[in-house]
C-alpha cells in the first residue's frame, strides 16, 4: 500500500467476503498482497451483495492498534456521495466512523492461476533464501536489474543471487527445482513482504492438507506470485537482464583464512567505529595464526586495533594485508549466522575475497563475495 498516491483508493485495504472467510487485499500497482482471515462471523443484511469495501488503511490500522484486545463489529452502508461507503466500527466501549470506497472501483489484482511455470518450495527455505541475499541488493536506480533478487532455477538445483557491485551473495540449493529452466528478477520490496509471510507460515498452515510449509511460486508474463495458502504476494518482475555474476567470482583464490565468525564480527564492529566516516575502511593484517584488525580516522585523530586468533594457509606466504569496508564486512559476517567458523579465500589485496561458512548445510552451497578497498598508507 503506497503511503501517498494520486489514486486515493490505493491508500485503502479492500475487504471482501468469500464464503466464511474475510479476504484483505492491498496493492500499489507494482506489488500486491492478499491475506485470508479465518474466524470472522458474518451477518446477512441488505449489503450482502456488495463487491467488497475499500477501507482507509492508515486510520483503520491506527484505530485497531489503539484499541484493547476485544471484539470489533464492522458494518457498512451507503455514503453521502456516489461511490463512497460509510464504514462503522463498534466495540462495547465506543463507535468509530470513516468514509470508504466501493470495492468495484478497486484496481484488479494480477491473476496467475493459469500461468504455466509453477514450482513448489518449502516456505522456510524461501524465507531463508530471501533473508540471506536481500542485504546485498543494490539501491541504485541507475542499475534496475540489481535492485532485485535473481532467481535461477533448473531441474537439479536453484540459485538466488543478489549484488550491489561491492558485495555478492549466491545461495544454491537442491531443494528448489523446476522441470524447465527459469530465470527472473523479483523486486526486493516484494520479496521482503514474502519473507515476512514465509517466516510465520509453517506454524500458521500446519495441519492443513498435510503440506503446511509449502509455497507455490507461479511465474507468468511479467509477474510472479508467491502463494502460501492463506496469503499471497504478487509482484511485477524487473524486466532487465541480470549481470553475468559468475564472471566476477574468482576461481583462483588459493589463500585460505579460517577464523571464528563471532570473534571477527565483534572485533570488526568495534574497530569499525574508529574508521573514516568517508571510506569506512578497516585493515586486516594476517601473520601466521594472528589476525589484527585496525582502523584510523585521521580527521578525528582516532584509531583502534584488535587481534583475534586464526588459521592461515597462504600457499607459501605467511603474511598478508587487505582492506575492506567495515559495514560491508560486518553485514556479510552477520548473514552467515549459525556457523562457528568462516573461511576467507583470498588472492591479492586488490582482488575480491570469497567468504564461505566452514561447514555448509546439507544440500546447500552458500557463497559470499566482498570487494576490497584500497588501503591508505599510515604509520
Amino acid at each position: 500500500m503506497p503511503s501517498k498516491s494520486t489514486l486515493p483508493i490505493l491508500e485503502c485495504i479492500l475487504f471482501e467476503q468469500k464464503e466464511d472467510r474475510l479476504v484483505l487485499s492491498a496493492t500499489d500497482l507494482e506489488i500486491s498482497i492478499v491475506q485470508e482471515v479465518p474466524g470472522v462471523q458474518f451477518a446477512a443484511n441488505g449489503e450482502a451483495g456488495r463487491e467488497g469495501i475499500a477501507v482507509p488503511a492508515r486510520r483503520l490500522i491506527d484505530t485497531l492498534r489503539a484499541l484493547p484486545d476485544l471484539p470489533v463489529t464492522f458494518s457498512a452502508g451507503e455514503g453521502e456521495d456516489e461511490g463512497q461507503v460509510a464504514v462503522r466500527l463498534e466495540t462495547d466501549q465506543g463507535e468509530y466512523k470513516m468514509v470508504g470506497h466501493d470495492g468495484e472501483d478497486y484496481p484488479d489484482l494480477p491473476t496467475l492461476e493459469s500461468e504455466e511455470h509453477r514450482i513448489e518450495i518449502e516456505s522456510a527455505l524461501l524465507g531463508r533464501a530471501i533473508s540471506k541475499t536481500s542485504f546485498a541488493v543494490s539501491q541504485d536506480a541507475l542499475r534496475p536489474a540489481m535492485m532485485g533478487i535473481y532467481f535461477e532455477i533448473g531441474p537439479e538445483e536453484g540459485r538466488t543471487v543478489a549484488t550491489d557491485g561491492h558485495r555478492l551473495v549466491r545461495l544454491t540449493t537442491d531443494a528448489m527445482v523446476s522441470e524447465e529452466e527459469l530465470s527472473f528478477i523479483v523486486p526486493e520490496k516484494a520479496l521482503s513482504l514474502a519473507g515476512r509471510v514465509a517466516s510465520g507460515q509453517p506454524e500458521a498452515e500446519e495441519g492443513e492438507d498435510g503440506d503446511g510449509g509449502l509455497c507455490t511460486v507461479t511465474v507468468g508474463e511479467g509477474h510472479v506470485g508467491f502463494n502460501f495458502g492463506s496469503a499471497k504476494v504478487m509482484a511485477r518482475l524487473i524486466d532487465e537482464t541480470y549481470p553475468n555474476y559468475g564472471a566476477v567470482i574468482p576461481d583462483e583464490n588459493e589463500k585460505r583464512l579460517t577464523v571464528g565468525r563471532e570473534a571477527l564480527l565483534a572485533a570488526a564492529k568495534r574497530v569499525g567505529l574508529y574508521s573514516s566516516s568517508t571510506t569506512n575502511q578497516i585493515r586486516l593484517e594476517i601473520a601466521g595464526d594472528r589476525l589484527e584488525i585496525s582502523a584510523e580516522d585521521i580527521e578525528r585523530s582516532s584509531e583502534a586495533h584488535e587481534e583475534v586468533r586464526c588459521d592461515f594457509d597462504g600457499k607459501g606466504e605467511q603474511e598478508m594485508t587487505i582492506g575492506f569496508n567495515a559495514n560491508y564486512l560486518t553485514e556479510v559476517l552477520s548473514n552467515l549466522s549459525g556457523v562457528e567458523d568462516v573461511v576467507f579465500k583470498l588472492s591479492t589485496p586488490n582482488r575480491a575475497g570469497i567468504v564461505l561458512p566452514d561447514e555448509q548445510r546439507e544440500g546447500e552451497d552458500m557463497l559470499m563475495l566482498i570487494m576490497p578497498v584500497m588501503l591508505n598508507t599510515y604509520a
